[in-house]
């Protein structure tokens, strides 16, 4: 019920007689609501962000591979070019130092490829570069075939020398070391059996890793070295827009030959070289030359005969056993001189010893 004024003076309480009145406050403008969405769009542009999933990018694990492989031969082909210029030099004089020669060809590699932001040889060739996984871009406008990132940092360069470089430099060394040493054969207590019995275990254990590296490597297609995923580079394709253009020309020709290869393989043991050289014989430009050569020796082995025998009736000398297999084994034997038919054999230089015809002796030889 409404209170008079007689009712709150007798409350002790002064009343102001002017009607109530309200914080006053403009009106807002007609672009206020454009400058509030400017003011909290970055915010939800985070917020939206933080829940977006990165694009799921794969990489061609048989590119992987081949890039790796592309790399080996690479160094090879340098190393063997490096050899030639040391080829006048003493005899083993590279060998002691080979692990040097190898490192300092890996550091080439490495100093003009991925200190410089550029892919090695075999990863050129296979479309491919390292991206530092820490600092990929997940989403924005900056994303669009989810390649995109930035390539190795300094550390991560520096630290993929130290271990594929020096790493390597360094192991090879210590095998060389202990097994110059003896490290192995020394005794069951000695500190040198003992540290060649770690280096077993260091070596077991690294390639039990790098096993298992590599089956978590086909499984996801990420980081084919333990390296790589320690470091955290992996290799991504540089040109999203170039496909992977397989020739099979050389691969063609490569199984035109080995099949070519096995064929001969399988035939050749087949082939009577008497009967082929007395097909060709006749086609020959050089029948005098050839009849007019070394008439001592055995026409079949090219050897001077201890036992010579005689091809009547063209009195060409043989060794015995060549002259008797070849006649026991083919029906008509031609001479392998001139072509003649061999009707019989005699020793040579005994008129009175009887001439062996050529069923005698493919019955003797039944």
């Amino acid at each position: 019920m409404p209170l008079d004024r007689a009712t709150l003076a007798s409350s002790g309480r002064s009343v102001d007689p002017s009607p109530l009145s309200f914080p006053s406050s403009d009106p807002p403008s007609e672009y206020s609501w454009a400058e509030e969405y400017q003011r909290l769009y970055p915010r939800w542009k985070s917020v939206r962000d933080s829940f977006q999933l990165p694009i799921q990018v794969t990489t061609s694990r048989v590119n992987q591979f081949d890039a790796a492989r592309l790399d080996v031969e690479m160094s090879a082909m340098l190393k063997e070019q490096l050899v030639k210029v040391f080829s006048l030099m003493k005899p083993g004089f590279l060998f002691q130092y080979e692990p040097e020669l190898d490192a300092f060809l890996e550091f080439l590699i490495w100093r003009f490829s991925i200190w410089v932001d550029k892919p090695t040889p075999g990863n050129a060739l296979m479309n491919l570069r390292y991206r530092d996984e820490r600092a990929v871009p997940v989403g924005g406008k900056a994303v669009r075939t989810g390649l995109e990132g930035p390539g190795l940092s300094v550390s991560q360069k520096i630290w993929y020398c130290l271990t594929t470089v020096g790493g390597q430099y360094l192991w090879s060394r210590v095998q060389s070391f202990s097994a110059f040493r003896r490290w192995g054969d020394s005794e069951q207590r000695s500190l040198a059996r003992q540290s060649w019995l770690l280096l077993q275990r260091i070596e077991g254990l690294y390639k039990a890793a790098s096993f298992f590296n590599l089956l978590v490597f086909l499984y996801s297609g990420r980081y084919r070295s333990i390296i790589e995923r320690v470091l955290r580079a992996r290799l991504v394709y540089g040109n999203p827009n170039m496909n992977r253009a397989v020739s099979f020309e050389y691969m063609n020709r490569q199984l035109v030959w080995n099949e070519f290869s096995e064929m001969l393989l399988l035939l050749l043991p087949l082939l009577n070289s008497s009967s082929v050289k007395r097909f060709l014989l006749p086609f020959s430009k050089n029948k005098s030359s050839d009849s007019s050569g070394n008439e001592a020796a055995c026409p079949i082995c090219q050897s001077n005969p201890t036992i010579p025998f005689v091809a009547l009736p063209c009195q060409h000398r043989y060794c015995y056993y060549c002259l008797r297999t070849r006649c026991a084994a083919a029906s008509s034997y031609h001479c392998a001189r001139c072509n003649a038919v061999v009707v019989a054999i005699q020793r040579h230089g005994s008129s009175e010893t009887k001439p062996s015809n050529l069923g005698d002796i493919r019955e003797s030889s039944k």
